[in-house]
């Protein structure tokens, strides 16, 4: 077994692979650029190796870089991760030149398949049914404009190298097709270095559902069944699972079955994904072959045992596959989530800063079911796993250079309800504070009735949220949960302040049992009877809730208890109550005693300001471009600037007609959030 691995990489998979190692004996070596000096894969790493400055193109995936930290390090081995030179041939021929053992796939296979239109035109000689396309490589807009009408829109334009949703785009008409392909070329370039584009059909409503192949270098080959990955925003993945809701076993072993026949055909060693759209009738069409680990690979390893990471180091040794496919079970359901640094409340965009506050939900192991790495039988019923995988720690910064995922939150639980509810609770429990993050839209996917259904496609978040993410209305029934814990916390902290020293004489705080408790637009009187277990509050209806649990003020996490229910709360104080988030809602809760609350209903409600004459800028970036000049008229929906931030390209557009007076921002210039790029008359 290798002694030393270098891992190409960084963030939360640099973290994930040396976790393995470890586990495994191997010592490991961290690469990292200027941004990343204080990351949490360098501290980890038994070695680290600087390469070069914050960009990925001056740093990550440079060859030469990475092969002299090689060489001064005597690595072995070498793990690309996902991303970067994962997919690169030039970078494993590199390797093999040097001796070097590359986890993954034989550079054939990489050429094979891991360039998007050569796959595709195999894929089709092989008889596999393919989604209808251009393969052939695009000289500028003009011709891919031409091509998206003779193949009939919607289309969707990719970049050959492309992943991770980065060189990508839809278009439905001309105009779209035109601007998507100049900007899928551009993020393709600084992405990966390669921008080849083709254009293929844009089946509307499928499943995106990918199957797990792992082979050896000895012609065996296996499934680990599939991963259902229809949750996507601007083609990125935000919620993954294993096994998909929708498949039934006979298509599970045709899918799997055609995956590892593909795999063998182009000599596949190691473990790599095969994708597929698949429609309503479950027909399935190859999509294309990813020739790496992918980002949501913990799902598989949840459900069957298998950790890919020592099976792909264990390959890449020369071994041969310890696993046959009747060794491969299922059991139960796992879910994961994506948290990213972007803001769902400012239409996703990215989000970079200081992680202030960083403390994800306890980690659950589910090793009891383990043996070998295997499952043994049937998962008992109340068992669960927590898992998160990150590259991030409290008071790091998230980057601008690099894509925003934060961390990758798994639960597992033997039934899919189980593990969506262990998935709620795991999201109430995450917190993070200093920048915009999704954990609120997570939370709101895991109660739609589409998602726990399991009857979304790839358009869910276009389809449910076609405005953005503007939060959650909590139905009744929580809002009066949130409102008894709220007033029993507020209670407690009444009771505390009763206690400061220094009192004035005859100045005796008295806290009442009357309170009156706003939040949501709601309002409830209620009263509390409190104990040493907890308290029982009564509405004015006559309903009552029983509500316990530990919470000291100042406690930034509640984990509460109502009516024997768990309920999680993030809290932090606010004038007369808190500021709760819970299940995707962000609300102002509002704690008074009567008097108080009659007074409060008297005053005036605070206006926001008029912005509706500024262009201001979404989140921190850099300005790639500007479309118009001052003086000049601009119509509702015409492009007004580029803005570039961690890696993709969005382009901002009049919301209305005006005329542009000044413009405060043009090309070079970097932005923080709510800058004013342009003032109309």
């Amino acid at each position: 077994m290798f002694q030393k691995i270098l891992i190409a990489n960084r963030g939360e998979i640099a973290c994930r692979v040396i976790k393995t190692a470890r586990k495994m004996g191997i010592s490991t070596v961290a690469i990292y650029s200027d941004a990343d000096r204080h990351a949490l894969h360098v501290a980890m790493a038994d070695e680290a190796v600087h390469i070069g400055p914050p960009p990925a193109n001056q740093s990550y995936i440079v060859i030469d870089k990475v092969m002299e930290a090689i060489r001064a390090t005597g690595a072995e081995a070498v793990h690309p991760g996902y991303g970067f030179l994962s997919e690169n041939p030039k970078f494993a021929e590199a390797l093999e030149a040097e001796g070097v053992a590359f986890v993954g796939p034989p550079v054939k296979a990489i050429e094979a398949m891991g360039d998007k239109i050569t796959s595709k035109k195999i894929a089709q000689e092989a008889g596999v049914s393919t989604v209808p396309g251009y393969m052939g490589l695009i000289e500028d807009a003009e011709e891919a404009v031409k091509i998206s009408g003779e193949i009939g829109y919607p289309v969707m334009i990719k970049a050959s190298a492309g992943g991770g949703g980065k060189g990508m785009r839809i278009a439905w008409n001309d105009d779209e097709a035109r601007e998507g392909f100049q900007s899928s070329k551009n993020e393709a370039a600084s992405s990966f270095g390669d921008d080849r584009i083709f254009i293929e059909k844009f089946v509307t409503q499928p499943r995106h559902i990918e199957i797990q192949v792992l082979c050896d270098a000895h012609g065996n080959g296996i499934y680990l069944g599939e991963r259902e990955c229809s949750i996507q925003r601007r083609n990125q993945k935000v919620v993954e699972e294993a096994p998909s809701p929708f498949l039934d076993e006979a298509t599970r072993r045709a899918m799997g079955e055609q995956a590892v026949a593909l795999a063998k055909a182009v000599g596949y060693a190691s473990a790599g994904t095969v994708e597929f759209i698949v429609d309503g009738d479950r027909n399935f069409y190859f999509l294309e072959m990813n020739t790496r680990l992918q980002v949501e690979h913990p799902v598989t390893e949840l459900i069957t045992g298998v950790d890919l990471v020592e099976q792909m180091i264990r390959v890449a040794n020369g071994e041969p596959l310890g696993i046959t496919q009747d060794d491969v079970t299922l059991t139960g359901w796992a879910i994961e989530n994506r948290l990213y640094a972007e803001d769902p409340y400012r239409g996703f965009l990215p989000s970079i800063g200081r992680l202030t506050r960083y403390r994800p939900p306890e980690e659950i192991a589910a090793g009891p079911l383990l043996e070998n790495g295997k499952w043994q039988g049937e998962a008992p019923a109340g068992a669960e796993a927590v898992r998160n995988d990150t590259g991030v720690f409290e008071g790091g910064e998230i980057s601008m250079y690099y894509d925003p995922m934060i961390a990758k939150l798994c639960t597992w639980a033997p039934t899919r309800e189980a593990a969506i509810e262990a998935m709620r609770v795991a999201l109430d429990g995450f917190e993070v504070e200093g920048i915009g993050h999704n954990l609120p839209f997570l939370s709101a996917v895991m109660d739609h009735e589409i998602f726990i259904k399991g009857e979304m496609t790839t358009a869910f978040i276009a389809e449910q949220y076609p405005d953005g993410f503007e939060g959650v209305e909590l139905p009744e029934a929580e809002l009066r949960r949130i409102a008894a814990a709220t007033a029993a916390m507020h209670r407690v902290a009444e009771i505390r302040r009763t206690r400061i020293s220094g009192r004035m004489d005859n100045h005796e705080r008295v806290v009442g049992t009357e309170w009156v408790v706003s939040l949501q637009g709601a309002e409830f009187a209620l009263s509390i009877n409190a104990d040493r277990e907890g308290a029982s509050v009564s509405f004015a209806d006559g309903s009552a809730l029983r509500v316990e649990g530990a919470w000291t003020p100042g406690d930034t996490l509640a984990r509460m208890s109502v009516d024997g229910a768990p309920l999680v709360l993030k809290v932090d104080k606010i004038s007369g109550g808190f500021r709760i988030r819970n299940r995707g809602a962000d609300v102002k809760v509002h704690v008074r005693n009567p008097r108080q609350a009659e007074l409060a209903r008297l005053m005036p409600e605070r206006v926001a300001p008029d912005t509706s004459k500024l262009l201001l800028c979404p989140m921190p970036g850099l300005v790639v471009k500007t479309f118009v000049e001052e003086g000049e008229e601009v119509q509702e929906g015409q492009p007004l600037c580029t803005i570039e931030a961690m890696k993709m390209e969005n382009i901002l557009r009049a919301e209305k007609k005006g005329v542009v007076s000044k413009i405060n921002a043009g090309p070079g210039d970097s932005l923080a959030v709510d800058e004013v790029i342009m003032e109309f008359e």
